[in-house]
């Protein structure tokens, strides 16, 4: 069969950020621009790039954004995982059996979303690709072309906070995710003086990266709730499943899980605690486009508020723009894509159209990006790995 996969390279690389987001992230305590406890420097990012190829030549790209203190593997454990493991159900494979590939590598493999979502994300411009058609007609079709964005604002004095929300809103952004934690009284200095500056126009979203015990959580979504939260991301430690579920029913903000979400079963388990009223998804949460699409439709029929958020670079930032592109009547908040303002390479050759606070779906077959060979030669920490 000429579309059966023989071929997988991975490369891990590291990406720095742009200076100007270092200096905005040293604004605060720990210099990480949000409350996470985290002691290493926050520089840039660790990415695992994935290619799939077919016996016709088609390749599928995919993409792992890591960050140790959230995701709790690194890129060679990733790569070892594949390497060692999941290439065994993949190489020989056709890739448009995916759901056999993912429950093969589910069954094989326990746990480990970060690394079966890479392969399954490839997989989909792959199919894209052989076929010559967009990822997002392989999700449902297209309901949409543009896409609209949320601008992340990191944690630092309220002045600084409100200066870029300002900034950021010129160039057409109409929703923010703003970083908290520092202390209830920040907290809602920050919001207060963003909500009367700017009106009822915008949309306030916000993250406290586990700041605060449940008690505090509660006092400080209280605090900020006059001035209108669409919802709060991760207040209590990511692991407090059953202290998320207390500050969800006394608190009218609904909660967003994050750090605390990495499988199908997780969000399962939040949800049926009462201790999120938001699905949260990027590429490596719950793993890869299959996944996504299953949370998705569950967080639908429990009558779940639907956002797609993340920092990665081109290949992610197109999957997810797919992802909203198909699901658009279920997506209920503005899409958070922040790679492109936070690194200094996105890794394509021809950058995503973002502007006027909205990106494009792109054009072309599978992700409809090429990626920059060149870029990632440079940025690449080790040699590619190649599974035959």
């Amino acid at each position: 069969m000429k579309n059966v996969i023989e071929r997988i390279e991975l490369t891990p690389l590291f990406v720095p950020f742009k200076d100007y987001v270092q200096k905005a992230m040293a604004e605060s305590e720990g210099g990480l621009g949000m409350a996470i406890e985290a002691e290493e420097a926050w520089l840039g990012g660790d990415f695992v790039i994935c290619k799939l190829f077919s016996k016709d030549g088609s390749i599928g790209l995919g993409e792992s954004f890591i960050w140790l203190p959230e995701t709790g593997v690194s890129p060679n454990q990733v790569i070892d995982a594949i390497k060692n493991s999941l290439s065994k159900y993949i190489i020989g494979e056709d890739p448009f059996n995916v759901e056999r590939i993912n429950h093969r590598m589910d069954v094989n493999l326990a746990r480990n979303e970060v690394a079966k979502g890479l392969v399954d994300m490839a997989l989909y411009d792959l199919m894209g690709n052989i076929k010559e058609i967009p990822a997002c007609y392989l999700m449902g079709g297209k309901i949409t072309d543009l896409i609209p964005l949320a601008a992340l604002i990191p944690l630092g004095s309220p002045m600084l906070m409100k200066g870029l929300v300002r900034s950021y809103y010129k160039r057409g952004y109409r929703s923010f995710r703003l970083k908290l934690g520092k202390s209830v009284e920040q907290d809602m200095e920050i919001v207060k003086s963003i909500r009367n500056a700017l009106g009822n126009e915008i949309h306030l979203r916000v993250d406290y990266n586990q700041a605060y015990t449940p008690q505090t959580a509660i006092r400080a979504i209280k605090a900020i709730e006059p001035f209108g939260i669409d919802y709060a991301e991760e207040p209590v430690k990511s692991n407090d499943y059953l202290g998320m579920a207390h500050v969800q029913k006394k608190v009218d903000t609904p909660l967003m899980s994050h750090e605390s979400f990495f499988s199908m079963r997780d969000f399962i388990s939040l949800v049926e605690l009462k201790a999120v009223r938001v699905l949260g998804i990027n590429s490596e949460r719950p793993g890869g486009v299959t996944r996504a699409l299953k949370a998705i439709d569950y967080a639908k029929m429990r009558g779940l508020g639907v956002v797609l958020h993340n920092q990665p670079l081109g290949i992610a930032s197109a999957m997810l723009i797919h992802l909203h592109a198909a699901k658009y009547n279920s997506i209920d908040y503005a899409t958070e894509l922040f790679g492109q303002e936070m690194l200094e390479n996105d890794l394509i050759t021809k950058p995503i159209d973002y502007s006027d606070g909205f990106a494009k779906v792109p054009k072309g077959a599978g992700w409809g990006i090429r990626l920059d060979e060149s870029a990632l030669n440079s940025l690449a920490t080790k040699e590619k790995i190649i599974i035959e």
